[in-house]
């Protein structure tokens, strides 16, 4: 996950782990050493210094290693320092607990409980495990599998291309391919095939499929190396669909940097993030915790713009978080006046709906998009956040506002039920003492903006939904005034309390 430099949305924390520690400090540069290359258990751990749910592993995990302190290995990856390592074994959320037993190329899930005592008991059965294997013989001494040269991959998995079949098998195919045009000759070739069919198995597992690899003899089937003007070996290159000319691969040959851009390119292909309507808590706590920013916009009412309007709205951002999918960010929404203490505590309503904000939960920070609510204006204040130039704020209260339980959006256009005909006036009046009467309610009873155009008709002991507006007009039979006020909830106003209103009704 990319970090946003020098936002001050971003929190800066140092690393939950110290030499001090028994816990192991694993990197990019030691990572393949101790743990890949290793004849050991390893339980690795992998973190964001961020991470609410890491912070409060980190005792737990410490109180693990010291127990299984010269058993079984434990080690920590700080996720956001050394991204690279997590890619081969598809990292996505904090923390992740990895356990490296007998292949190491395929690490099992951790799924127990955050406890010492359950990271202990997982640990030791593993154990168990790992030794019956090597006592039946299933098991070599270093932990790798023994085909494909030792590197923890199938061969079979790495598909042997030739001129007859590289047309129909690559540039005929759905799937993205990291073909290698090698040299039997090459010592290059010898060194990175254990690596290739690791990473073949690996990516194959994780993708489904949709990325494979495979290896061409330059020297044979001169035809398609011919073709590419391969020069050189081993030459790697990434072939996408629907393209006849590849990219050069650019990266490292081991397994984890094969698999890194692999998983990469499947990313690239994979849906956009969901793009989720604020119906909870849960919603909003679920997308944020651990995520390392969020985005929600409040759209208009649906009054306001219909089903159109607001898919309109919906495209945009999922246009945008498609665009911004690796990030890794929550994407939500929710409509103008359903979450009144959430657009308080964030202070939208000031620039008009729709609006749009970028949120850290665990720093209670936010920014508002102040540009136009359209891919251009979003993506330039995406940009401003990451150089560090977008303002922030603190949430109101410090902390996350109360978040109301509502139904989902149904996907059509709103409706407002009346009674009577449909009448052009601007304004509601009432004789004197429903005026009094109508004074004294909490209620207030909200018009459009441009309510010259629009018009209800209450009927008596029929009850309303009002729709949500940014004015109101307070009347009686002398005289009228606009008050301009904040958006509110629906609510559902007992139309009894009301003057029948006819069409005659005037000032």
């Amino acid at each position: 996950l990319a970090l946003l430099l020098g936002c001050s949305l971003v929190l800066s924390v140092q690393a939950l782990y110290s030499s001090g520690d028994d816990v192991v400090e694993l990197t990019a540069a030691n990572f393949n050493r101790e743990v890949i290359q290793s004849d050991g258990l390893w339980l690795v751990e992998f973190y964001a210094p961020w991470c609410g749910h890491c912070r409060s592993l980190a005792p737990e995990w410490k109180k693990a290693a010291t127990a299984l302190k010269g058993i079984v290995k434990v080690g920590a990856v700080d996720a956001d320092q050394h991204g690279s390592v997590g890619g081969p074994y598809g990292i996505r959320g904090f923390p992740t607990i990895k356990i490296f037993g007998a292949n190491k190329n395929m690490p099992e899930d951790y799924q127990g409980a955050r406890s010492s005592q359950a990271i202990v008991d997982a640990a030791m059965n593993s154990l168990r495990s790992l030794v019956k294997e090597r006592l039946s013989g299933k098991s070599g001494s270093s932990g790798y599998s023994k085909q494909g040269g030792g590197g923890g991959g199938n061969k079979n998995d790495v598909v042997e291309l030739t001129d007859s079949n590289f047309e129909k098998m690559v540039l005929g195919s759905d799937d993205v391919w990291l073909v290698e045009f090698f040299a039997p000759w090459c010592g290059h070739c010898k060194n990175l095939e254990p690596e290739w069919a690791a990473a073949a198995t690996s990516v194959k597992e994780q993708t489904k499929g949709k990325v494979r690899l495979g290896a061409l003899d330059a020297t044979v089937h001169q035809g398609v190396s011919s073709r590419y003007g391969i020069r050189g070996f081993p030459t790697i290159k990434i072939f996408r669909k629907g393209e006849q000319q590849p990219e050069d691969y650019q990266g490292g040959r081991s397994r984890g940097d094969i698999i890194a851009k692999a998983l990469e390119l499947f990313s690239d292909d994979a849906p956009a993030p969901e793009m989720l309507e604020i119906l909870s808590e849960d919603i909003l706590k679920n997308t944020c915790e651990d995520s390392q920013l969020c985005l929600i916009a409040v759209l208009p009412h649906i009054l306001d713009t219909g089903a159109e309007g607001r898919n309109g709205y919906l495209e945009v951002m999922t246009k945008m978080a498609d665009k911004y999918k690796k990030k890794m960010w929550g994407w939500m929404w929710t409509e103008a006046g359903a979450q009144m203490e959430l657009e308080a505590s964030l202070g939208i309503g000031g620039f008009g709906y729709p609006a749009m904000a970028a949120i850290n939960t665990r720093k209670m920070k936010f920014a508002l998009l102040k540009g136009s609510f359209s891919e251009t204006g979003i993506h330039e204040f995406l940009r401003e956040l990451s150089v560090g130039r977008g303002s922030t704020a603190t949430f109101g209260g410090g902390a996350m506002p109360k978040i109301h339980t509502v139904e989902a959006w149904d996907g059509k256009d709103g409706q407002v039920s009346v009674s009577g005909s449909d009448m052009f006036q601007p304004y509601i009046y009432l004789d004197d003492h429903k005026f009094e009467a109508l004074s004294t309610l909490i209620w207030t009873l909200f018009f459009p903006s441009n309510s010259v155009h629009t018009t209800f008709v209450l009927q008596k002991n029929s009850p309303v939904q009002t729709r949500t507006q940014k004015s109101y007009c307070r009347c009686s039979n002398k005289h009228a005034t606009r008050w301009r006020v904040k958006y509110q909830r629906r609510t559902s106003i007992p139309a009894d309390l009301f003057l029948h209103l006819t069409s005659d009704s005037s000032p």
